[in-house]
């Protein structure tokens, strides 16, 4: 089988999306549809049905995932000039935050890197109420997320910190409001809750999409931010912001994968591996 027909699979078997991994991989929907097919005629199996609720792997795909998987792997090593295989190569796709990136991946991947050096790193930043999104929809391999209270049972997830989230305001900044909150996501959420039980009818002044932003227009004087503690303190304008008093919810910060994912080699590392 060609190295290309394995990588094309391999892309989507990730994405689960036909379309996506045209894009992607540049090549076009028929050339993709056939090399699908020319892998199951080989084969002489379905590796992806197409259902109602999109693309799926069936187990025959799983399974000759981790076949496709140790090829390319096994032709990494010839092309390094050895006869020997050399570990894990490959790259592994992760999401986090800007925040999360500079406080959490570093103690949280060393291990990874250390246990496997070939392994490549991306790193994908972006809002934090993304991050599962991204993640389901085959993005990426791992996420590392705020945790919901029902976390989807397609996702793992395995906690790495947990943070008080805070209000605060620039020095000169009146503390009653109005409010700055996230567009969407946990601490948005958490906001809400605690408007509500403390009989708050908050003006929201600014809806930024991630903390980092959030923290930014706070700074400016825009209004009382709600963001994780951790976000504060590793923002470049701490020393311009003051906490207020409030008895808000924590947030559990956690790494996650797909359930489904968990048998791809690299995704198994990183799980396996504790910092």
């Amino acid at each position: 089988m060609e190295r290309r027909e394995l990588e094309l699979f391999l892309h989507l078997g990730r994405s689960l999306n036909y379309g996506r991994t045209s894009l992607e991989c540049h090549v076009s929907a028929a050339t993709l549809t056939r090399t699908i097919q020319r892998l199951e005629g080989r084969i002489g199996a379905r590796l992806l049905d197409r259902g109602p609720r999109g693309v799926m792997l069936t187990a025959e795909g799983r399974r000759f995932t981790t076949y496709a998987e140790r090829a390319l792997e096994l032709w990494a090593d010839y092309q390094a000039g050895s006869d020997e295989p050399q570990g894990l190569t490959g790259e592994l796709r992760i999401f986090a935050t800007v925040t999360a990136c500079q406080t959490l991946l570093p103690h949280l991947l060393k291990p990874l890197r250390i246990a496997h050096p070939q392994i490549r790193l991306s790193l994908r930043t972006g809002d934090a109420a993304a991050a599962l999104a991204r993640l389901d929809e085959g993005e990426v391999d791992a996420a590392v997320a705020g945790i919901p209270k029902r976390l989807p049972q397609t996702m793992v997830t395995r906690t790495v910190a947990v943070t008080d989230l805070v209000l605060v305001k620039a020095h000169d900044t009146p503390p009653d409001g109005p409010y700055v909150v996230p567009a969407r996501g946990l601490v948005r959420e958490a906001a809400f809750r605690w408007f509500r039980n403390m009989r708050v009818k908050p003006t929201i002044a600014a809806e930024p999409d991630g903390h980092e932003a959030l923290l930014a227009l706070v700074a400016l004087g825009c209004g009382v931010g709600v963001v994780p503690r951790l976000v504060l303190e590793s923002s470049a304008v701490r020393d311009q912001l003051e906490e207020l008093p409030a008895d808000l919810e924590p947030l559990t910060i956690g790494l996650c994968a797909r359930r489904a994912d968990l048998h791809r080699p690299l995704v198994a590392a990183l799980w396996a591996l504790r910092p």
